[in-house]
């Protein structure tokens, strides 16, 4: 795969993965008003629990599945029974799970219709196969099926949810939608691989690494999904919904980091096979320093408006979502440098149990501070739990890499941006603290924040000569 090929995927998968949030984010402000902050809790809640039994029934199918269909895809035959076998797994893994479910919502006194209709998206963990098209590297076919149901999801929102009473229609479109989208990842299938009956053998083979990668992928829900079922039962649906729409806004950036790692991966992969550690380390080098030039960006420009974006975006009720975004805001360069470990080492290099440590001990350290502080703090207790726990993360990763990688030179390029993020938080925090809370401010604080980083961060990279800039600056001069 040649390096514009890896930078088509990107693009590819980078713009599904942003739509795939701006979308809620252009729905949200209708929804907050609409819907109202108790009803987005509820909505939360219902769709963090739903949440756990797709979590069950794709074990570590996400990261194991395009691992392995990437190692097989030089032989049409062995993917195909790679392939199959693995499906295989998941549909016995997924029927279970949609069978506890089905109990599960029997069982419930309050909220039973919203978990009802949250049945459809545990049904499309049961149809999800984007890990395939993941490992053979086709991100464009995924992103425009994708990216269309996106779209006329939205669309319905607007057209038939109008009042409060209409949060049963939101869950349905939004369940729906889902299980729509894996459904039509389907209908190409037979173009790149065959369906043939897997043996018991074969099908046992993935179980083990399957569960391996299923362990770090519960820990990191602990942290991710539980919180939200935390403050729903420890505190209430209003500092839920707060919670809900300000991780809204953290995911945005970090969509744009997870769609590189997932574009990374299968070329890792490749690489580890091959064992090709030249091609592997300049990889990683080249994507450590752009990785976080943009998570330094991300995380002090988020934070730095963060006050003024939640009342101006969905109303003065949210005003409370404004501190919780500064504080998630925090975690930005955290899990950026833990992707391109994970996704660039750890995984391709089958690693798992150093990646498996990691999230156990930030799932723990999170359990233990929601515990203590949502009943105290609400939602704000739950962020200084995620905090925590993706520092945590992130220091575990990068202790179980420091003889192989090198670290200090990762440490060192990101210094510049993080003193370039730190001087624009500053100008952009206090215009808005100076200027009011108004649409027009967030305009001024959006524009002055992105010119003071980008110049800043183009004169440090021209000044040290980056190869990648100055092949970008050269090729721009070209065009003109």
């Amino acid at each position: 795969m040649t390096g514009s090929n890896i930078k088509r995927n990107f693009i590819y998968q980078m713009c599904y993965e942003v739509l795939a949030l701006l979308l809620p984010l252009i729905t949200s402000p209708y929804i907050a008003r609409v819907i109202g902050v108790e009803g987005l809790g509820q909505y939360s809640y219902s769709y963090s629990v739903a949440f756990y039994f797709v979590l069950f029934s794709m074990l570590g199918l996400v990261n194991y599945g395009n691992r392995a269909v990437a190692q097989s895809c030089g032989d049409k035959d062995e993917l195909n029974r790679t392939f199959s076998s693995i499906l295989a797994v998941h549909v016995i893994f997924s029927l279970l799970c949609s069978g506890a479910y089905a109990v599960y919502v029997l069982t419930l006194h309050e909220g039973r219709i919203y978990a009802a209709i949250q049945f459809a998206y545990v049904l499309s963990g049961l149809f999800d196969i984007s890990w395939f098209y993941f490992g053979i590297e086709k991100f464009k076919l995924t992103v425009a099926q994708s990216s269309a149901v996106k779209l006329t999801t939205a669309i319905c929102i607007f057209t038939f949810v109008k009042t409060t009473g209409d949060l049963w229609k939101y869950c349905l479109i939004m369940a729906g939608g889902t299980l729509t989208g894996q459904l039509l990842l389907w209908m190409p299938l037979h173009r790149y691989v065959k369906l043939v009956r897997p043996s018991l053998r074969e099908m046992r083979v993935h179980v083990k690494p399957l569960l391996i990668l299923f362990i770090p992928a519960v820990a990191i829900s602990l942290y991710k999904y539980m919180d939200k079922i935390m403050i729903g039962a420890m505190s209430s649906k209003t500092q839920l919904g707060l919670y809900e729409n300000a991780e809204k806004i953290i995911n945005v950036p970090l969509s744009v980091i997870g769609a590189f790692g997932t574009v990374m991966l299968p070329r890792m992969s490749n690489l580890a096979i091959k064992a090709d550690r030249q091609g592997s380390d300049r990889y990683i080098l080249l994507s450590m320093r752009y990785v976080m030039c943009l998570a330094f960006a991300l995380s002090f420009g988020i934070a730095g408006v963060a006050s003024v974006f939640a009342p101006v975006f969905w109303g003065d009720s949210f005003a409370g979502a404004g501190p919780l975004i500064m504080g998630l805001a925090i975690t930005i360069p955290f899990i950026s440098f833990a992707n391109v470990i994970r996704t660039q080492y750890l995984i391709p290099q089958a690693r798992d149990l150093d990646y498996t440590i990691s999230v156990i001990a930030g799932a723990a350290i999170n359990l233990v501070i929601n515990w203590l502080l949502i009943p105290l703090w609400g939602a704000m207790g739950a962020t200084v739990g995620t905090i925590a726990a993706e520092m945590l993360v992130c220091i575990v990763q990068a202790i179980s890499v420091r003889g192989r990688l090198p670290l200090r030179i990762y440490f060192k390029n990101a210094i510049p941006f993080l003193l370039f993020g730190v001087g624009m938080f500053a100008i952009v925090y206090s215009s808005g603290a100076h200027l009011g809370i108004s649409v027009k401010t967030l305009i001024v604080q959006l524009f002055v924040g992105a010119t003071v980083y980008m110049t800043a961060s183009a004169l440090y990279l021209w000044v040290i000569r980056d190869g990648t800039f100055m092949s970008v600056v050269k090729r721009f001069g070209k065009g003109n």
